[in-house]
């Protein structure tokens, strides 16, 4: 189930095939345990994940983050995934977190942030949750007071990757009361007075997520993205370019895990036949196989559309993200029941993507929000006759 199967898919252009199989070259060059992550890395996985943003950026393999080429950052992902979390993670963060940037960024603000970003140089991060505003951005409470020659923000963004090891922040707050058009973007230098790591938070995957505190940072004007109320449109759009490739994570995942455990059912032998041969088990890996073939359609198919240029594809995205993490996450259940007790020992393959597969259910909006969004896109649509 490697991402060959479906590179012959017509979602792709030969440069599209020619540079995931260029990256899948690359990636066999890397040494095995660097993929390798446990919750004994916490402490360094900040380090980890600015090795991984100067790998991926010395070897060119950000630049789709540069030109926003979902379907590029789709199979990045996938094959990423495929591999270790997080370097998925590392990549996925350089994306997002420019993403505003590169979307709705003057061109100072381009040329002064963007390259050092996609170099790797420069770690991103996008400041949008908070503790009583995850899903529902309009609740955000977060104020950015204008001030002489700026904006003084206050207030506190949790949930954050990158917390406290990023160089620059897309952040969002509140400049007026309205709870959608009310909303504004800035750029925060992660140097900047005021800004504090409030807590780290420890995930079953490790990753660097935590709390940031903002105590009267101060924002010169040029800071904003766009105009003051843009904010809600700026971030929609960009989680609308990088939704889709939340799936292509996932995907990435799933094939791991189907070809784990394919290989093991292949090999272990249970009542003197391979456990390949029990009608169960063959039916598991029926399912598996099917579920991420259906998953990556969905996915490329958003890619495709947006790179197409659709203005939106915010139904497309939020089918291929909710279908597909909720997918990956039922592969790789699937796998550890395979592999049995193995299946839940620490330093199995299929135990860590068990951990890992689970938080795509759940940021960039999760899987109970990606289905009212499809239910209320397919309520607008015209009806027959």
């Amino acid at each position: 189930m490697r991402l060959d199967s479906s590179l012959a898919w017509p979602f792709f252009s030969d440069a599209h095939r020619e540079r995931a199989r260029l990256l899948e070259s690359w990636l066999e060059s890397v040494p095995a345990e660097r993929f390798i992550e446990d919750a004994e890395s916490e402490s360094t996985v900040g380090e980890r994940v600015r090795s991984w943003a100067r790998d991926l950026g010395s070897g060119g393999w950000l630049e789709p983050c540069a030109r926003l080429d979902v379907r590029a950052l789709a199979l990045a992902r996938e094959q990423l995934a495929y591999r270790g979390a997080l370097a998925d993670f590392a990549f996925a963060m350089q994306g997002l977190g420019s993403g505003a940037i590169s979307l709705f960024g003057n061109p100072q603000q381009r040329e002064r942030f963007l390259p050092a970003i996609f170099s790797g140089a420069s770690i991103a991060a996008f400041a949008l949750s908070e503790a009583r505003a995850g899903s529902d951005v309009s609740a955000l409470e977060m104020l950015a007071r204008p001030v002489a020659g700026g904006y003084e923000l206050s207030g506190e963004k949790t949930w954050i990757s990158n917390a406290g090891i990023a160089d620059t922040y897309v952040v969002f707050a509140r400049t007026a009361p309205h709870p959608s058009r009310g909303l504004s973007a800035f750029i925060v230098e992660g140097a900047s007075a005021g800004l504090t790591l409030e807590r780290t938070i420890q995930s079953i995957s490790p990753h660097p997520l935590g709390t940031l505190r903002f105590d009267g940072v101060r924002v010169d004007a040029d800071a904003r993205l766009g105009e003051e109320g843009d904010g809600f449109r700026i971030a929609m759009s960009t989680l609308d370019v990088f939704r889709a490739t939340v799936g292509a994570a996932a995907l990435g995942f799933a094939r791991r895990a189907f070809d784990e455990a394919r290989a093991h059912a292949m090999q272990r032998e249970i009542y003197g036949a391979k456990l390949a041969d029990l009608q169960l088990v063959a039916g598991m890996l029926a399912e598996m196989a099917t579920e991420i073939d259906a998953a990556a359609l969905l996915v490329y198919r958003a890619a495709f559309a947006k790179d197409a240029g659709a203005s939106r594809i915010t139904k497309e995205a939020a089918m291929a993200k909710w279908f597909a993490t909720e997918a990956a996450g039922r592969v790789c259940d699937r796998a550890v029941q395979i592999f049995g007790g193995r299946g839940v020992t620490r330093g199995e393959v299929v135990e860590r993507l068990y951990r890992d597969v689970r938080a795509l259910r759940i940021y960039e909006g999760a899987s109970e929000v990606q289905q009212v969004v499809i239910a209320r896109s397919i309520l607008k649509e015209p009806l027959l006759g």
